[in-house]
């Protein structure tokens, strides 16, 4: 008799099941999962990407560029905004459903240890299985917390990208900036370059003992290689042996100019150890990337653009684009928080650029909820209201807004993928993970 095959829908809900297990850091249920589908993460070379922000950025820019050069490429990230296929993609096209349930399956069959793997441990084996499977050349994979235990370090990359650091996750992660610099370091491997835009004395000493123990090669923005921003919105990389002008990121806000000059510094290395990617592929990469949910306009009429800002070091950037791009007198902020983020000083900080405030609860179990974010907003903006769902928030917002109005919803990202869906007319699988 014939097996029935699996939905996609109830791979997901099965696969989203396992988020019961929560946050596990460490390598052994997932390095048993792959050595027995025969160790698909090692039949690709690989751009291992940690950070607190700017990985997905990067990422993103060096997936485009490598699938510019004509290079099979795939990329792993997390979260996704609307449908789990976002997180595996090649030649950045998210795989298809039938895809999705194969690798499950697939990777399903082995997860039978003594620990039952959690949502991020299958998520990333069935990510390296679809690379193998697709006979990808380059995979660039972010990881999703710290590094040292992050499911994704099985894999042995060409290059480290270490973006930036700030405290953040302190109950895996330690309450240091030094703690988690050592946690993110962890994906560095022996003699194998790193790229860092860090700027902290302790993030940096720590990250250059590491490196120096490890005989890996470290290269600093600022130090190593820079970038300055021009007039005509483009930009300069001077970089170890050439200076690029006139260069372009397809991302808005100044800040990812420096997430631009990580990716162009990876190149560079890249282009020296004889990976062919012509500095014309470089450009035309850096200019098409698209990274979703990031200063993301999503309507025209009124203005809406989602950023996903989450953590502090996000939310200034945030604060810093809206002072310098929209008018506050005629901006609207719907905003909902996790309730592992500091809310306090992200509202402290974002509220004042904002001529109104709708505060809402993300479909997530981790959500703060309105009323504890209401009673601190309301200190700092007077014009406040609560809405207790991302829909309801979205229709109010839209309903009371002029068209010469702008509409900035942040805040989390899974805020941003239920906005997105919702303008989208579309359903979304629910997963905080």
């Amino acid at each position: 008799m014939m097996e029935t095959k699996i939905s996609y829908n109830d791979c997901l809900d099965t696969m989203f099941a396992f988020g019961r297990f929560g946050i596990v850091l460490g390598l052994e249920t997932i390095c048993a999962i792959l050595e027995k589908l025969g160790n698909p993460h090692n039949s690709f070379k690989s751009i291992h990407i940690a950070g607190t922000n700017g990985k997905g950025s990067v990422a993103s820019a060096l997936s485009s560029i490598l699938a510019a050069s004509g290079y099979r490429v795939g990329l792993y990230t997390s979260p996704h905004l609307i449908h789990f296929n976002e997180r595996i993609c090649i030649d950045n096209q998210p795989i298809s459903n039938d895809e999705v349930v194969d690798a499950y399956i697939a990777v399903d069959k082995w997860n039978n240890g003594k620990r039952k793997a959690t949502f991020f441990e299958l998520a990333t084996a069935m990510a390296f299985y679809e690379f193998a499977r697709k006979n990808v050349e380059w995979a660039v994979i972010e990881t999703g917390m710290g590094g040292r235990l992050d499911a994704t370090n099985i894999i042995t990359p060409e290059i480290s990208v270490i973006t930036n650091i700030s405290i953040e996750h302190k109950m895996y992660l330690g309450n240091t900036i030094s703690k988690i610099a050592g946690e993110k370091g962890g994906i560095i491997k022996k003699g194998r370059p790193v790229v860092t835009g860090v700027r902290q004395r302790d993030a940096i000493q720590t990250l250059d003992t590491i490196s120096e123990n490890k005989h890996a090669p470290i290269f600093r923005l600022g130090k190593d290689f820079k970038t300055r921003k021009n007039r005509n919105h483009t930009f300069t990389y001077f970089g170890m042996n050439e200076t690029l002008k006139n260069m372009e990121t397809g991302l808005l806000g100044n800040y990812q100019i420096d997430n631009a000059g990580l990716t162009i510094a990876v190149c560079e290395l890249l282009n020296q150890s004889g990976t062919l990617l012509p500095s014309e592929k470089i450009r035309e990469g850096l200019k098409k990337n698209c990274w979703p949910g990031r200063l993301e306009t999503i309507s025209d009429a009124p203005l809406v653009f989602v950023d996903g800002a989450h953590n502090l070091s996000a939310i200034r950037n945030l604060k810093r684009f809206l002072s310098e791009n929209t008018d506050s007198e005629k901006l609207t902020l719907i905003i909902g928080i996790l309730d592992d983020k500091p809310y306090v000083q992200m509202l402290n900080i974002l509220l004042p650029a904002c001529n109104r405030v709708i505060i809402t609860k993300p479909d997530s179990e981790r959500s703060t909820e309105p009323e504890i974010l209401f009673n601190t907003a309301k200190t700092i903006s007077e014009n406040v209201t609560i809405k207790n769902s991302v829909k309801e928030a979205l229709e109010y917002a839209l309903e009371t807004t002029r068209p010469d109005e702008a509409i900035c919803i942040a805040g989390s990202l899974y805020l941003v993928g239920e906005a997105k869906a919702i303008m989208a007319g579309i359903s979304k699988k629910r997963c905080s993970f």
